[in-house]
């Protein structure tokens, strides 16, 4: 199944992610080479929530890292569009709510809350996945309270053009190869692949972010801008 027959049917994707869910997190160890911790942190430092505030971690997959935002006793909403992840996420957690984490199916496209619900918002490689990115950036911003923060991690470009594609074609051929020795559901990682090398850099997701109303917007790269980390506020 190619990128362009994902982005047409929405629930191809959902059951796409269902399908790899038992070992979402053991392939995102091995095929980052345990990077993926180091970037999930750098979110957590970047969100900073604190007591008192409610924090929405999206496409929060099965919520392994949703729990890193309370320990200063923040309580988090995760939510993801994938029941199989979020099921996953809750029954290794012995429920659905559990140590201030409260797991909800939602679509990032028309999210479950009411208007300034949220202290802080997050997403860490899952806004590629939506079919409108602008539309699911504007709803991240109508769910935050004014003053309200949001970080998104995600995969970005290398800032040397030429090392950039020798990485794409290492991640065409590389990624499928090495998933498909733990799972038989290829077709996830030939995406990310392909979504990964379409994805816009990080100046792009910057205005992209600005036009959908979010201020003071920086980032910063992760590994080299393998990865990068996108802020912004909500001004009013």
């Amino acid at each position: 199944m190619t990128r362009a027959e994902l982005d047409k049917s929405p629930k191809d994707v959902a059951a796409m992610f269902d399908g790899i869910a038992g070992r979402y997190d053991l392939l995102n160890d091995v095929l980052s080479l345990g990077q993926d911790r180091v970037w999930r942190h750098s979110v957590v430092r970047a969100v900073d929530a604190y007591s008192g505030e409610l924090v929405l971690d999206l496409a929060a997959g099965t919520g392994t890292s949703s729990e890193s935002f309370t320990r200063k006793g923040a309580r988090v909403i995760a939510c993801d569009f994938s029941q199989g992840m979020l099921r996953v996420g809750a029954e290794r957690r012995g429920g659905a709510s559990r140590r201030g984490v409260t797991f909800v199916a939602g679509d990032a496209l028309s999210l479950p809350f009411a208007d300034e619900t949220f202290d802080a918002v997050t997403i860490s490689f899952g806004l590629r996945n939506v079919n409108d990115v602008d539309r699911a950036l504007r709803e991240l911003r109508r769910v935050t309270k004014v003053g309200g923060r949001m970080v998104v991690c995600e995969f970005s470009h290398l800032p040397i053009g030429v090392l950039d594609r020798i990485y794409g074609r290492y991640l065409m051929a590389a990624l499928p190869t090495i998933a498909r020795c733990f799972t038989a559901n290829t077709a996830a990682y030939e995406y990310l692949s392909e979504s990964i090398m379409d994805w816009p850099d990080q100046a792009g997701l910057a205005t992209r972010l600005r036009a959908a109303g979010w201020t003071r917007v920086a980032w910063r790269d992760l590994t080299f801008g393998v990865v990068a980390l996108h802020r912004g506020v909500r001004a009013s």
